[in-house]
């Protein structure tokens, strides 16, 4: 599809060469679809990004004041983090733990700054490269979970759960719920032809989702899909449209629970399904488990300002904070403990402000607000500080707003000069 520089453009982009933008456009797409692969380090999305990096700044990339308070409370959280780990030094695990999350950090005002720029366009691409990198690892965990790749049943499985082009099933289900949330919306309102493509991409990312066995990405897609459903009922136009995304959701619906039968028709799939779906999980329970080290973590937290490090709250307890906040707290200090939670849920309150703003690229803005909020919901059971994509989200979502504010500027302007 052509695009002109659209709304979310009157900056470099707008007159950049066809060439210059061409190519801007297939390094988002490359950067989207090469988040799929991260099973080996440097991963290809480590290259991409690094590459897309140096190609937007060269051609033009600039930084919108409404972002600078994302890279304050960016740069504070990572300051946190730094002063923490200077007894840790020595420790090569470490600092490598702290150049990743710089690292995060680069990559989330990078997004922010491309996004609000050719946005509509820029988002499509992402779309695009987002659901092309899903559906491979998707299709790569369900044959790896049922064996059909010779060799392969070690490398894209772990524990009898399917993970695909990743090293952790948690993290495949988490990164899919954005592409299947794309699909989801192409099922719901798009022609005849494009509608029933999605729904088979749809099926197959939500089939991989589920033979990940993953509660808490379970959970996220269904809550996540309602929630986009929900809000593009609100904010669609007409009658019409309101009725086919109800009665395309229910449809959805009915297959997704025909598809858990057929599954659970598998004995092996049963009784890992049956094992999973418990919320009595051994690891969760106990003074030490899961939330009672979230509690007796909170507690310690507030006696050390400088926190104990990042990756030495496992030196204390049994496993992981599995609690990206008090991961925050624990490797950074109070300064990171603030700074993360504000930096999470200032983009909270901003991203419901901007739902309901009229902009062209509204529908991308819903599915990657909905994957973004349940991620940060995701966030107090499990770990999410370096996952790729949460921080990938996390620009985009400034990015969309930051282009939102530039839009409903020109658009008051072009009215009263009308």
């Amino acid at each position: 599809m052509a695009y002109a520089a659209t709304a979310g453009g009157v900056n470099a982009a707008a007159t950049a060469a066809p060439g210059v933008l061409a190519l801007q456009r297939a390094l988002v797409w490359l950067v989207g679809a090469s988040g799929a692969i991260v099973f080996i380090e440097p991963s290809p999305y480590e290259i991409a990004t690094l590459l897309a990096t140096v190609t937007f700044f060269a051609t033009g990339l600039r930084l919108r004041l409404v972002l600078m308070p994302l890279l304050l409370m960016l740069i504070l959280l990572n300051v946190g983090y730094t002063i923490s780990a200077i007894p840790l030094y020595e420790r090569t695990e470490v600092v490598s733990w702290i150049a990743t999350s710089w690292y995060m950090a680069v990559t989330v005002v990078f997004f922010a700054m491309v996004i609000s720029e050719d946005t509509e366009a820029r988002l499509d691409m992402l779309r695009r490269g987002l659901v092309v990198g899903a559906m491979i690892a998707s299709l790569l965990a369900i044959a790896g979970y049922f064996h059909l790749i010779p060799g392969g049943n070690d490398l894209l499985t772990l524990y009898g759960r399917a993970r695909g082009t990743f090293k952790d099933p948690n993290v495949l289900g988490a990164y899919l719920i954005l592409p299947a949330l794309f699909a989801l919306q192409s099922v719901v309102s798009d022609k005849l032809a494009k509608a029933f493509r999605n729904v088979i991409a749809f099926g197959i990312m939500s089939l991989a989702i589920l033979l990940a066995f993953s509660r808490a990405a379970w959970g996220g897609l269904v809550l996540t899909s309602a929630f986009m459903l929900a809000l593009m009922v609100l904010t669609s136009h007409t009658n019409a449209q309101r009725s086919r995304i109800v009665i395309m959701a229910i449809v959805a619906a009915v297959l997704g629970l025909a598809l858990i039968a057929v599954l659970l028709s598998f004995d092996s799939t049963a009784e890992m399904f049956k094992q999973r779906a418990s919320f009595g999980q051994s690891y969760d329970e106990g003074r030490f488990g899961r939330f009672g080290r979230h509690i007796l973590g909170a507690e310690m937290a507030l006696d050390l300002p400088f926190g104990i490090g990042p990756l030495q709250f496992n030196r204390y307890f049994p496993e992981d904070t599995h609690n990206s906040y008090l991961n925050a707290f624990m490797s950074g200090g109070w300064l990171s403990g603030v700074c993360y939670p504000a930096l999470v849920f200032t983009t909270v309150i901003m991203g419901f402000r901007h739902v309901f703003i009229r902009v062209p690229w509204q529908r991308a803005y819903l599915a990657i607000f909905s994957a973004f909020l349940g991620t940060v919901g995701e966030s107090f059971v499990i770990d999410t500080d370096h996952w790729r994509h949460f921080w990938m989200m996390l620009g985009a979502v400034w990015g969309m707003i930051a282009a939102a504010q530039a839009y409903k500027l020109r658009s008051g302007e072009d009215a009263s000069s009308a």
